[in-house]
This record gives C-alpha cells, sequence and structure tokens, in this order.
C-alpha cells in the first residue's frame, strides 16, 4: 500500500484485508478494497452469496441479508482504512460505539454486490467518526453514521496444557 501522500489511492485483496482486520469467516464481510485515500475514504467490495449462514434464517423462503450486518461490513471497511494508519495495531481492536442515522431503503439479496462507500468525518488516535452508504447497482441499500473507539486487544490466555499424569481422570 503507497504511503506517498494523503490523495493516493490504492486496493486491498482479501490477503491483504486479513492482515489489518481481525474479523475471519464468517464474521469477514468485504471481500476487496478497490479505492483507498488515507485517512479520507475508502470504497470495498461485498459479494452476496447464498452461502453466507444467516441466509439460513434470515429469511428462508425470502433470503435477506440483515441490515445489522450491512452496517457491520460497513464498518469493517472503515476499520480497514483507520487500521492502516496505526503501527501496533495487532495490539488494538476498533469497537462500535455508536450507529445514528440507520437507514436501509431496499434489500440485499444473494448474487448482489453491494458497493461500501465509507467517509471519515472526524479521526483521532482513540477513535473516529465515519459516513457510511452501501449500493448495489448504483441504488442506495443503506447508510448510517458510524463511531468506533480503539481499544486495547485483551492478551490470549494460554490454552491449559495436559499434563501426563492426570491424562483421562476428568470427571464424566
Amino acid at each position: 500500500m503507497s504511503t506517498e501522500s494523503t490523495s493516493t489511492a490504492t486496493s486491498l485483496g482479501i490477503t491483504e484485508i486479513m492482515q489489518i482486520l481481525p474479523h475471519r469467516y464468517p464474521f469477514l464481510l468485504i471481500d476487496r478494497v478497490v479505492e483507498l485515500v488515507r485517512m479520507q475514504r475508502i470504497v470495498a467490495i461485498k459479494n452476496v452469496t447464498i452461502n453466507e449462514p444467516y441466509f439460513q434464517g434470515h429469511f428462508p423462503t425470502y433470503p435477506i441479508m440483515p441490515g445489522v450486518l450491512m452496517v457491520e461490513a460497513m464498518a469493517q471497511a472503515g476499520g480497514a482504512l483507520l487500521l492502516t494508519e496505526v503501527p501496533d495495531r495487532d495490539d488494538k481492536l476498533m469497537v462500535f460505539t455508536g450507529i445514528d442515522q440507520a437507514r436501509f431503503p431496499a434489500p440485499v439479496v444473494p448474487g448482489d454486490q453491494v458497493r461500501i462507500e465509507v467517509e471519515v468525518l472526524k479521526w483521532s488516535r482513540r477513535g473516529a467518526t465515519m459516513r457510511g452508504k452501501a449500493h448495489v447497482d448504483g441504488k442506495l441499500v443503506c447508510e448510517a453514521e458510524i463511531k468506533c473507539l480503539m481499544v486495547p486487544r485483551a492478551a490470549r490466555k494460554a490454552e491449559p496444557q495436559e499434563t501426563p499424569a492426570l491424562a483421562g481422570t476428568a470427571a464424566e
């Protein structure tokens, strides 16, 4: 990714996105970044398929992508934009602190390609406010203002090692 100026645009594939965001299947909701202007704007793509696990129950006879997941996809795009500016991002998480003015004027269904555009309204080392819009074939399907906060990532606890003397003696 280029760091030449704040107006340099770039793109990211799924491998690069996974190096930035901590999310994984089934909760990684952006597939590609097609435009990135450092600290200002990002455009990401979400390809919606019938294989998404939420379609099993939302709704089996009329599959619709849940609105909260569209907002989450916008937040992930914003996170991909802002976390590129954080040198110790592996030690941090960006968490929601607010969602305002969310609207879902049209449904998103399997086969749709969602274009997610997120613009930074305010940014600091501690958090950000962003405005996101999602479109399918040029039609607005979701928009919201998203607020987030940068927090330390909790230390991972080591998995307990089973000692040979105690193997197989646990209560059943």
